[in-house]
């Protein structure tokens, strides 16, 4: 067990702004080096749990007397805006916010969809969508290119919407609508009109495929509703919701992330040119070093359960911290180091458990693909703006980049 665990509320308030890209806050290595479970306060006041330890934070996020379900009283959340709790408790929950057999039966649904074999069979479009897009990257008449429109966000969303069978022509309204739904800083009112927009499109496009089932995800999801007599328009647009918002945003984070990762260690990046079969070793640890994600990963208890030396007790909620737990010194030795052949697929940068992201391994084959094509493809690639002025995004509910200035 790593550390001492305390009860005590240490007064800080989470979470901390990243100042850089490639290392931790430092309230975030000081609690954990105080604590790997202590109490905070969150944006909204709330006092919760805050877990930093690898072996605690995989420890509940694979107990099921932790809830994922948002409208409970005291689930922690990165927004101190009351309005944010009622429209959670006022819609229905998307899986990542169902427990138990409700959880087990939406994901069910699914997850033929997401198996390797059909993963597999997707390689070559995959490939055909990258290259096309650096094609265009070539092409271009002007110099630097913005990564992040020019890559990061159409490869992914490309690719979610052929396999969830949405328009790609509506790539720019939900990317928009993504974005400002989990800006921090953006008002409430525009991210809770932001966020109805979304799931009015869900709505429309769930109630078109249920009129016109296609060879996709959701038309072979709802031909299959319809032959059990189950089919469910409100869960199947909770669902669209979730996959499409989160299969595009979280992967084309990580593109921009990983793109700069590389390009600032270079001996790194030598590594996987030299040697594409290290790759995939790269990807896991380009997850493990950048982590973008904690809301995901916030629990409330259901029961009193012991951890450690502390027991966390019903009601009480709690956040295990990606970003921390994936630099656990005791479990990623120098974990500050980028090291592409550490080798540590233990990260929680999916999660854990069983509210582990179900689309990890196409998000895992995505990045193996842009980053041995791209560097491939133009191995003089570089940074156009020094990386102390990339717009990180600090402010969102994801980090990653608002923009990418690159040339070669």
């Amino acid at each position: 067990m790593a550390g001492s665990v305390t009860g005590g509320l240490t007064g800080q308030q989470l979470p901390v702004e990243r100042s850089c890209p490639f290392t931790v806050p430092e309230e975030y290595a000081r609690l954990r080096a105080q604590a790997p479970v202590t109490k905070v306060r969150m944006p909204d006041g709330d006092e919760t749990w805050w877990v930093s330890g690898h072996e605690e934070g995989r420890a509940i996020l694979a107990d099921r007397r932790f809830s994922s379900d948002r409208r409970r009283d005291h689930f922690p959340l990165f927004d101190s805006d009351p309005t944010t709790r009622r429209r959670l408790r006022a819609q229905p929950p998307s899986m990542i916010g169902l427990d138990g057999a409700e959880h087990t039966a939406a994901r069910r649904a699914v997850l033929g969809e997401f198996t390797v074999k059909r993963l597999n069979a997707m390689r070559p479009r995959i490939q055909e969508i990258v290259d096309g897009f650096i094609d265009e990257m070539l092409a271009a008449e002007e110099r630097p290119v913005d990564l992040v429109q020019a890559l990061s966000l159409p490869v992914p969303s490309l690719v979610i919407c052929e396999l969830l069978g949405a328009p790609y022509t509506d790539h720019g309204f939900f990317q928009n609508r993504t974005s400002t739904a989990i800006r921090r800083t953006v008002p409430s009112e525009l991210r809770q009109k932001a966020f109805d927009e979304l799931r009015s499109y869900m709505d429309d496009l769930m109630s078109r495929k249920e009129s016109e089932p296609g060879d996709d995800l959701f038309g072979r999801l709802i031909a299959k509703q319809r032959a059990n007599g189950t089919l469910d328009h409100e869960s199947l647009v909770s669902t669209a919701f979730l996959l499409l918002v989160a299969g595009h945003e979280t992967t084309a984070n990580m593109i921009s992330l990983g793109v700069v990762g590389l390009l600032n260690h270079p001996d790194q990046l030598a590594a996987i040119r030299n040697d594409p079969a290290k790759t995939p070793m790269a990807v896991e640890e380009l997850l493990r070093y950048f982590s973008i994600a904690d809301l995901v990963t916030s629990r409330v208890a259901t029961a009193d359960v012991r951890i450690g030396e502390v027991t966390i007790r019903e009601g009480e909620g709690v956040v295990v911290s990606g970003l921390s737990v994936d630099r656990d010194p005791e479990v990623f030795p120098n974990p500050g180091d980028l090291d592409v052949e550490r080798g540590a697929r233990h990260h929680i940068a999916f999660g854990f458990g069983p509210h582990q992201c179900l689309g990890q391994n196409l998000a895992r084959m995505e990045l193996q693909i842009v980053f041995d094509t791209l560097f491939r493809r133009i191995p003089a690639l570089r940074l156009a703006v020094p990386v102390d002025d990339v717009p990180f995004k600090t402010d969102a509910g994801l980090y990653g980049a608002y923009e990418l200035p690159v040339t070669w």
